[in-house]
């Protein structure tokens, strides 16, 4: 190919593409269309062009001809909980491969209110995903009243309308409990999340209740906010005011790894022998051999491809009817809990445990 634009001079645009190719215009917008029709060789010949005049299509100005943006935004809490950069990174690969683009919304700066709805639609997302635990009802709820595709991932609201994909919280509190009870503990704490949110409601209730029905009553408890800090604190707490606590279960990784890290660095506790301590969610470094936890593991694949769907469902047949996903996860043995004599079984090279 001959005819190198000089691309200090101006914007690169698809007419030089174009040019240098030997093909239509149209042709090269084809070429960086999803779904286009376009041959091989000259999509081959286009895409040689454009990496050699350093051509990227201005996106913003496509959307603008064909009311399509292809971007999807997704709106998270702080990144500090590596679960949620797990859950991202699987939905910015489902979307991507239907041809769509993740564009991220933080609410690391301000976590007790909802950001604008009028930024957000600004970048002409066509849906919106809510992760976020902080984020009001009335933000979700503003999106269906403007018919915006919106559903929320691992939290949920009391609006039959709004769209969610929880894993199943209850449960996966009901294990715990009954796997610290079959294990032999007899005077058990747990440090909760943070009271707005769903998934710390659902996860204490369920782990309260089975305590309290199996005549354990209700376990002494501490706020830890879904923090590293949180966690750690409110494992101090626990463990200066009840000394003879042989079990904790956390109502994230995160916290129970701080828990971790006091229980033996500051209070001399053997994790895993004098004292049991167990998370929920099952991120990576949760089955590092320093840290070894046992958890409720989260089927977040599962549950980002569901939401997909259902995504996916509302944009191309708009004013479809809501869904409340509940996809069951499994509790993973691993050091940090010294397991019952009976129910812990291999399934997929990982130790699970089964009531």
């Amino acid at each position: 190919m001959t005819g190198q634009i000089d691309a200090s001079r101006r914007p690169i645009t698809a007419k030089d593409v174009a040019r240098l190719a030997g093909v239509s215009q149209s042709a090269v917008s084809r070429t960086f269309t999803q779904g286009a029709s376009v041959g091989p060789a000259t999509r081959e010949k286009v895409r040689q062009a454009a990496t050699q005049l350093g051509y990227r299509p201005n996106l913003l100005a496509r959307s603008l001809i064909t009311s399509r943006s292809n971007l999807v935004g997704v709106v998270v809490p702080s990144l500090d909980n590596p679960f949620y950069a797990q859950v991202l990174e699987q939905l910015s690969a489902a979307f991507e491969s239907l041809g769509y683009r993740i564009l991220l919304f933080s609410t690391a700066n301000h976590e007790d209110s909802d950001p604008v709805l009028e930024e957000v639609l600004s970048y002409r997302v066509e849906a919106l995903i809510l992760v976020s635990a902080s984020l009001s009802s009335s933000f979700a709820e503003q999106c269906y009243a403007i018919g915006l595709p919106v559903v929320l991932f691992n939290r949920r609201i009391d609006n039959d309308n709004i769209s969610s994909v929880t894993s199943d919280n209850v449960t996966g509190a009901r294990m715990i409990a009954a796997f610290l009870i079959a294990a032999g503990h007899r005077h058990i704490g747990f440090i909760a999340g943070k009271p707005t949110s769903s998934t710390g409601r659902d996860r204490q209730r369920a782990f309260h209740e089975a305590l309290d029905a199996a005549g354990r009553g209700v376990p002494v408890t501490e706020v830890g906010a879904f923090s590293f800090e949180g966690g750690a604190a409110a494992t101090r707490r626990l463990l200066t005011v009840q000394p003879q606590i042989d079990a904790i279960f956390c109502a994230n990784d995160v916290m129970a790894l701080a828990a971790i890290g006091v229980a033996s660095h500051e209070f001399g506790r053997h994790v895993g022998k004098d004292i049991s301590i167990v998370g929920f969610d099952d991120i990576a470094i949760s089955a590092w051999p320093t840290f070894a936890l046992t958890t409720y593991q989260q089927p977040v694949v599962r549950m980002v491809e569901r939401t997909v769907r259902i995504i996916l469902d509302q944009l191309e047949r708009p004013g479809s009817r809501a869904v409340a996903e509940i996809i069951a996860g499994q509790l993973v043995v691993r050091r940090s809990a010294h397991a019952p004599e009976h129910g812990v079984v291999i399934r997929d090279g990982q130790s699970i445990w089964q009531p």
